[in-house]
């Protein structure tokens, strides 16, 4: 997902200006990621269960990253954004990737990284293990 892209904002209507937030927040996200070692495999990854914004590899493990962009004024954390089901659907799209791949012996888990006060004043913390697969 990329940021509040496919979704809604508080008055129902999806905008092109929370896509373009989304946009540069997983910009952001990549940059940061390989400063910290993480070796980029796909970007955007999409199958007919869903999409995961990144594929990346850091050591041994294989890692779904989930990017959530937020505005300054948005009162909604990223890492609340994050929703048990949104969880889930990460997780069944992890799998297919793992089984179309042949990866599912592989280690693997799911970081987010959230991004608050875009776009003027970007901050990053990426939270490794976020959640437990739930496929």
């Amino acid at each position: 997902m990329k940021g509040m892209r496919g979704g809604t904002n508080q008055g129902g209507e999806g905008t092109r200006d929370h896509r373009d937030l989304g946009d540069e927040g997983e910009l952001l996200a990549v940059r940061h990621l390989k400063r910290l070692g993480y070796r980029i495999l796909v970007r955007n990854y999409r199958c007919p269960l869903g999409e995961i914004d990144i594929i990346a590899r850091h050591g041994g493990v294989l890692v779904f990253v989930e990017v959530k962009s937020r505005g300054a004024g948005n009162s909604v954390s990223p890492k609340q954004a994050l929703t048990p089901a949104k969880q889930h659907k990460l997780s069944q799209v992890a799998w297919y990737y793992l089984q179309k791949h042949k990866l599912t012996e592989a280690n693997s888990r799911f970081d987010v990284v959230a991004i608050r006060g875009m776009p003027d004043v970007p901050e990053l913390e990426v939270i490794e293990n976020a959640f437990e697969s739930t496929y």
